[in-house]
């Protein structure tokens, strides 16, 4: 079965919602087109298209990751999406982005540790796959 104890549960939606949070934060600025998003996606050579993409994928696994029977697909399109900003700052961009202090890359940390930890405990429910994680 796919029961949560209380604590996990918990746990659970507060890192939810902490991704889903600063994923929904950011996507402003990917979809105003600030100045950051664009230089970032132009040092990549994926401006504008790999900007609205990845804001869009952010979307979706924000939406995901705040539904409950989904959350644990959320977790992983989120860990997909962190993953290739994670690789971008450490290859390309550096990991501080136009005197930001590395909070971009920060945030994306963040939102990676968030979406793993969330899979960790909602393993189970993954579909397909998940009854082979179901713990005894």
């Amino acid at each position: 079965m796919h029961n949560l104890s209380k604590t996990h549960t918990i746990v659970s939606w507060v890192l939810q919602l902490a991704a889903a949070g600063i994923l929904l934060q950011t996507l402003f600025f990917k979809f105003t087109g600030a100045e950051e998003s664009v230089y970032i996606f132009t040092t990549l050579g994926a401006e504008p298209w790999g900007r609205i993409g990845s804001g869009i994928a952010e979307l979706i696994a924000s939406v995901l990751l705040l539904v409950p029977a989904t959350a644990p697909i959320g977790a992983v399109m989120a860990l997909g999406v962190m993953g290739g900003a994670i690789v971008s700052h450490v290859t390309v961009l550096g990991i501080d982005v136009k005197g930001d202090g590395g909070l971009l890359f920060g945030l994306a940390l963040a939102v990676f540790v968030c979406s793993a930890i969330v899979l960790t405990i909602r393993r189970a429910q993954v579909p397909v796959v998940g009854r082979y994680f179901e713990l005894a």
